[in-house]
């Protein structure tokens, strides 16, 4: 169904109730394990896939969620499943394999949960006597090297990569893990985002941070385009930048960060990670998360680094407490850098996503949604030109049309507030996450249209593409269907913006072996085609297109 949406931005109250759901549907079989298909099979086409589109689709997410008879807890928990949609000719191959990382294997070997996840605290070895089982107590949690939140690209190979130290480079044709690799190996990180950034050139920039005597600092990491040899992987990363945290033993959790032309944009949001609770967790019989809170307390700062430089500016910007997971855009213009990105006002939802929440039913499960904050697209205005002469106590954003404000507290603090990218009616969808846009053409720049996924349950269940100009929206949406994270190709030639498709994985819990491939033309969003497979695939995280054109 296609709708369209008028969307005003002018002087909407920033706190809206949302109106609350009832009668959401069971969605167990979308959080349940799934078999692996190693091998390519034939998808059924129906409608048109452009014969233009020549690449793969490739997907990561969690895909097996016990091992004997013990569970995971928590959703990010789960065994890593690669999927891989191979597009030529208008015809359409699926094949998927799980990631055959040290905790997959393990774990698979002695069919019992070996090695510790986010939500999950792995038990003592029961083939251990009771002092050995004791002792086991006193060991710090071991990173995993469970990399299931997505495919990142460096230097022309993809990896497989979660928010540890640990990736896996994959072979993209046949989903196969090829090597383990260490981001500890190459700089002082004890591990790094799945959401790297690129210049042009294919210089990538990522953060992680660092566990020292000192206390923990953030890292902004930058590395290089080209390789030097054939088994070079992160040879030549470095750390543009170390930042101190407000609370060294308390840093923020961070997912993803923003980038402009000329700025590393780092967003420090009062989700914690108690460090104490963290190190001793396995003595205490915890698992990470128990260690990771919400302080609604505590400001959101906005850092800014010189991307050549590698300094950071000395101006600090702050807004009201906020959680973000993902950036929508960010790039500079007439003095000021425009931070478009997803955000709620609470920030304990990572720790709703216990694998059964995911799986309530009836009144419990409405009562989970309808207690969770709604993920909206937000917009910062930071004016880069402070000096000791900006006047303090005004509005310093003369952008026209621009309700976001930014205010001098002192010539080094800026108080900052947002505009909404969005009108009421995207709250009937349920906000959006999981945002894209044309990244290779107007990331770091001006743009009109981001895509994205509608959050009327626990799960994205409808697709959307917003129009910055014109502040219309426009929605696909089926019943019992849940879309992935939309992903944007531009065709060959392209003039307009958003001249290409949009791919997106629909998967169904109603349904046995009902997946579909999604292909909707990115300008009027109208489905041109789908590729149906007959497997069954869980509800993932995140993708990238490998272009083979």
């Amino acid at each position: 169904c296609i709708k369209y949406m008028n969307l005003t931005l002018a002087n909407l109250p920033k706190m809206q109730k949302l109106k609350k759901l009832h009668g959401l549907p069971n969605i167990s079989p979308l959080v349940s394990s799934v078999e692996e298909t190693p091998e390519p099979i034939p998808t059924t086409v129906k409608g048109t896939i452009p014969t233009w589109i020549h690449g793969s689709l490739l997907r990561n997410g969690p895909g097996k969620f016990e091992f004997g008879n013990q569970h995971y807890n928590h959703w990010f928990d789960g065994m890593a499943l690669m999927h891989r949609f191979q597009i030529e000719d208008g015809q359409v191959t699926y094949r998927s394999r799980f990631l055959h990382s040290d905790s997959y294997k393990q774990n698979s070997e002695r069919n019992r949960i070996i090695v510790s996840e986010f939500g999950t605290l792995a038990l003592p070895d029961p083939c251990k006597n009771f002092f050995q089982r004791f002792l086991s107590r006193f060991e710090m949690i071991k990173p995993t090297d469970n990399a299931s939140v997505n495919f990142v690209k460096y230097k022309g190979d993809y990896y497989a990569s979660t928010e540890t130290n640990y990736m896996h480079r994959v072979d993209p044709d046949t989903l196969e893990s090829k090597q383990k690799v260490d981001w500890s190996k190459f700089i002082a990180v004890n591990g790094a985002t799945a959401h790297p950034h690129f210049d042009p050139d294919g210089t990538a920039y990522n953060m992680g941070n660092s566990y020292r005597n000192k206390g923990a600092f953030y890292n902004i990491i930058r590395v290089p385009p080209e390789r030097d040899g054939p088994e070079d992987n992160l040879e030549g990363a470095k750390i543009l930048c170390s930042i101190a945290p407000r609370d060294k033993s308390k840093p923020s959790y961070y997912h993803s960060f923003g980038m402009s032309k000329n700025y590393v944009v780092f967003i420090e949001q009062p989700i914690k990670m108690d460090l104490f609770k963290i190190v001793t967790g396995r003595l205490r019989g915890k698992s990470l998360n128990e260690g990771v809170y919400w302080d609604p307390n505590q400001e959101t700062t906005f850092h800014l680094i010189d991307k050549q430089t590698g300094k950071e500016m000395p101006v600090k910007y702050h807004a009201k407490a906020l959680s973000t997971f993902h950036q929508i855009n960010a790039f500079e213009q007439d003095g000021f850098l425009m931070l478009d990105m997803c955000c709620s006002d609470d920030g304990q939802a990572i720790n709703n996503f216990l694998v059964q929440n995911l799986r309530q039913s009836g009144e419990a499960l409405d009562e989970m949604y309808n207690t969770m904050s709604r993920p909206l697209p937000r917009r910062f205005v930071l004016p880069l030109n402070i000096s000791s002469e900006t006047p303090l106590e005004q509005n310093l954003n003369t952008r026209p049309d621009s309700t976001a404000t930014a205010v001098c507290r002192t010539n080094n603090q800026v108080f900052c507030t947002f505009e909404d990218l969005h009108g009421e009616d995207l709250k009937d969808y349920g906000g959006l996450e999981f945002p894209h846009i044309n990244y290779a053409r107007y990331n770091t720049k001006p743009y009109r249209y981001y895509y994205g996924c509608g959050f009327r349950h626990l799960v994205g269940d409808s697709l959307i593409k917003m129009d910055l100009e014109s502040k219309k929206f426009k929605v696909w949406r089926q019943p019992d269907l849940y879309p992935s994270e939309p992903v944007f190709i531009p065709s060959p030639n392209a003039e307009k913006e958003d001249d290409g498709v949009i791919l997106s994985v629909i998967i169904t819990p109603v349904k046995d072996k009902s997946t579909f491939l999604l292909v909707l033309d990115a300008k009027t969003f109208e489905e041109l085609g789908r590729a149906e497979v007959p497997v069954n695939i869980p509800y993932g995280f995140h993708g990238v297109f490998n272009s083979s054109a």
